[in-house]
């Protein structure tokens, strides 16, 4: 019978942790500001205070460094870092007594109505399906260039002020490009649920990109 062999991790992921492993700090420093934020809205899914998330995320770096060597490619790179920090944050919730029962992720039932209309949205049997159809207004901006980095920060503002679940998928799975059954997987959540909740985090930043630039139109008329 072959041998089965551990599955090895890309090239590029092999010669990242290869670059930690060898005490390059500008590498590790350059994967912390890569997926910290994406770690902090997960970690709050186990912990009800920002702070006590902050202090998971930097437990979980730790963790990585201590255990890189161990770090034998089973999973990517990514996988394992995020495992490290759903550990991480169950145990740190259970010392505390603050877990959040993993059945609340889909109960962001408070905001219900802030849904968008699905006809907003392509259908199943369409390329896209989920995204979105068309855009609000065709938004004649007297600067596309300026406002580029204002409209990244209300991007980003609108993301932090979500629900934690909902913040969690949508970054997940729209800024670091998880597909759903990854993001299904490390919150434990059923698809149905990372539907949702990724339907009501799409719809209130889309509402929230339409308010800013309806203000800006109405500068722009005024």
């Amino acid at each position: 019978m072959p041998s089965i062999e551990t599955a090895k991790p890309p090239t590029d992921e092999r010669a990242l942790i290869e670059s930690i492993r060898a005490g390059d700090d500008r590498a590790f420093a350059a994967l912390v500001d890569e997926y910290s934020p994406s770690l902090l809205g997960v970690a709050m899914n186990h912990v009800r205070s920002r702070a006590v998330a902050e202090e998971v995320v930097q437990e979980t770096w730790v963790g990585v460094i201590r255990g890189l060597d161990r770090f034998e490619g089973r999973s990517s790179f990514r996988s394992w870092i995020f495992a490290i920090l759903r550990n991480t944050a169950i145990s740190k919730g259970e010392r505390e007594q603050r877990t959040i029962p993993m059945s609340s992720l889909g109960a962001d039932t408070e905001d219900e109505e802030l849904g968008l209309d699905p006809d907003r949205f392509l259908g199943p049997d369409q390329d896209l399906p989920g995204h979105w159809a068309f855009g609000p207004t065709k938004w004649p901006l007297p600067d596309e260039g300026l406002l580029a980095g204002e409209t990244r920060e209300v991007i980003a503002d609108a993301i932090n002020d979500l629900p934690p679940t909902q913040r969690a998928v949508i970054t997940l799975r729209d800024v670091e490009g998880w597909d759903s059954e990854e993001v299904c997987e490390m919150l434990e959540i059923s698809a149905g649920n990372q539907r949702v909740l990724l339907h009501r985090a799409r719809s209130r930043v889309r509402a929230a990109i339409e308010s800013y630039f309806g203000a800006v139109e109405s500068l722009v008329e005024a």
